[in-house]
């Protein structure tokens, strides 16, 4: 099973082991996309937006109106959706004028510390 982390992280954190992998010439084992803050995090994978990566979670790529038939929305919201969710790195673009999301699972990881 493939699957992608999305975790709360500084860049310094990222850039650090982006420098290891570099360094030793071994990437991380685990696909790993990172947030800054973790209302960054919620402010990106909103409950509709989760809705649609559930939807594309182990599907392959598909265009944005099969995307929208899948979880019962209009096509131009999940446009939208789909456009932020480029951005922030968590889909990416596939042949074909469609969409991808290359995992099977998804695991959601950042710690809550007292101020």
């Amino acid at each position: 099973m493939k699957t992608v982390i999305l975790e709360v992280r500084s860049l310094k954190e990222t850039l650090a082991d982006a420098t290891r992998a570099m360094e030793t010439g071994r990437a991380e084992t685990e696909a790993r996309i990172g947030f800054a803050t973790p209302e960054l995090l919620w402010e990106v994978l909103t409950a509709k937006r989760w809705e649609l990566l559930k939807a594309l979670c182990g599907a392959g790529p598909m265009s944005i109106p099969e995307a929208a038939h899948r979880v019962g929305r209009d096509t131009k919201d999940v446009q939208a959706d789909v456009t932020a969710l480029l951005k922030a790195g968590v889909l990416s673009h596939a042949p074909g004028d469609r969409v991808a999301f290359p995992f099977d699972a998804v695991k959601v990881e950042f710690l809550l510390q007292a101020a």
